[in-house]
């Protein structure tokens, strides 16, 4: 639980809520629809660690309607299955000390599995060229990172519960010139 949580515990600590995000986490106990309202609620901590301050909206406003926790208890099923199968996670809340330029400071991926660095989109929609850009980044900066995990991947992998669909791209098909330019030009190595 604590883990699933870190994020909204971090955005919580910067708005001074970290009394309502620990009273919240109690209140999550499964799939009942207390427990995902209060994990919805949650969420809206995000916004505060991820964007900042500013962009923080309190989350006593957050009322998520029988379709929301609904749609919510089906993506979380999709997910557990998902991990059952593509799993067991190596690592989560993925960073990439030692990999960060002066162009590319911070950012963090989902998580890894055995041989495939995955991350999560909820979206209507399939995978970006922006997702594909970051998914891509995250693994070359994992790969000059201090952490030895990245060097077992071999595939990079979209899961989107929102839509039950699972993208994978094996990382030998990726050519080497766009891998170039993206070290060079986009991470600044």
């Amino acid at each position: 639980m604590d883990e699933a949580f870190s994020v909204p515990r971090l955005g919580a600590a910067n708005v001074g809520e970290t009394l309502l995000c620990e009273q919240l986490m109690r209140e999550v106990k499964g799939l009942d629809d207390e427990s995902i309202a209060c994990a919805c609620m949650l969420a809206g901590f995000d916004s505060a660690f991820r964007a900042g301050v500013a962009a923080y909206r309190p989350v006593e406003g957050i009322d998520p309607n029988t379709a929301t926790i609904e749609n919510t208890k089906a993506m979380v099923e999709l997910a557990l299955k998902f991990f059952r199968e593509y799993g067991p996670v190596i690592m989560s809340g993925l960073t990439f000390k030692g990999g960060y330029t002066p162009t590319v400071g911070s950012g963090e991926g989902d998580f890894l599995t055995a041989d495939t660095l995955w991350d999560f989109k909820v979206s209507v929609k399939p995978p970006t060229k922006e997702h594909t850009l970051q998914i891509l980044m995250y693994w070359r900066m994992g790969l000059h990172s201090v952490h030895p995990e990245y060097e077992a991947v071999r595939r990079l992998g979209f899961f989107n519960p929102r839509l039950g669909a699972i993208y994978t791209l094996p990382v030998d098909r990726i050519p080497a010139d766009v891998i170039e330019v993206v070290e060079a030009e986009v991470i600044g190595y």
